[in-house]
């Protein structure tokens, strides 16, 4: 044990490393004051952007992609400034990285893939916050859209976070890029059902104007001949695309109550099982 205590004394220099120490805190210190001071400044700017933001319009997904742009230089230079205090020279640390840096390039590149992807999803817009989206089966309304990744909130209330490579990659299905959805309604009657009565029966649930248009007009299709039934589908535009989940539910329901009102004969598939004179002697 002795003999570690005097290899320690030997190679390490306790009053030396306390002198550093001290003397390195004030620099410490000064690069505290520093990075404060820009996180301070962020605040103003933030606030600047606010005040912004109300005077003019500036939709949510332009002021996402300000407000994430702007809180990403300041704290780069402010982290800069900061080891500059500290008497250290970023341009430096960057330069003698070396194999290190390349390391650490490979292992960073997927953030900035996804960062450069965020960069075309802004400057490209296949939707903005508050759309009703689809990517890879996930649906859902978009929260957020950062130079990361984009927020979306499914229907059941789940938050998920795809990366932007992710959306870039794949193919998005917008219900609300545009101002009107049209919904389509399947379902099957009878072969001998009078389709000119359920036309007349379902138009008159879509009276209503303020929530279905009447131009382009709502259609009853027949979509297929089955040998038991044939195969309906009712279409119809809605006036709010954000509501085609709700509307959709609701337009079905009162189809089917509809036509259970007016007898109309809904056939199921069935089976006949006809058995021969030997099977039921056996």
């Amino acid at each position: 044990m002795e003999y570690i205590i005097e290899l320690f004394r030997k190679y390490f220099d306790f009053h030396a490393a306390i002198e550093s120490i001290v003397a390195f805190l004030p620099k410490l210190l000064s690069a505290i004051l520093v990075f404060a001071f820009f996180v301070f400044l962020w605040k103003l700017v933030r606030r600047l952007f606010r005040m912004l933001f109300r005077r003019f319009t500036v939709d949510r997904t332009l002021q996402n992609f300000l407000v994430n742009v702007g809180k990403t230089v300041v704290y780069v230079f402010g982290f800069s400034a900061a080891l500059t205090q500290m008497g250290v020279n970023p341009a430096s640390i960057l330069a003698s990285l070396g194999i290190a840096g390349l390391t650490l390039g490979f292992a960073a590149k997927d953030a900035l893939s996804n960062i450069i992807s965020g960069l075309f999803i802004f400057w490209d817009r296949p939707f903005v916050v508050g759309d009703l989206i689809e990517i890879g089966g996930q649906y859902g309304r978009v929260e957020e859209i950062s130079l990361r990744s984009t927020k979306v909130t499914t229907v059941d209330g789940k938050m998920i976070s795809i990366p932007n490579t992710q959306i870039v990659n794949s193919m998005v299905v917008s219900y609300t890029n545009f101002p009107h959805l049209r919904l389509d309604i399947p379902f099957t009657v009878a072969p001998d059902e009078d389709l000119a009565k359920i036309r007349s029966l379902l138009f008159a649930l879509v009276q209503d104007t303020n929530t279905y248009l009447s131009t382009p007009p709502p259609e009853l299709v027949l979509n297929s001949i089955n040998d038991y039934n044939i195969e309906l589908i009712f279409r119809v535009w809605i006036r709010d695309e954000k509501q085609h989940i709700a509307l959709r539910f609701q337009l079905r329901e009162a189809i089917l109550k509809t036509l259970l009102e007016a007898k109309v004969n809904m056939p199921y598939e069935t089976l006949s099982v006809i058995m021969n004179k030997q099977q039921a002697d056996t």
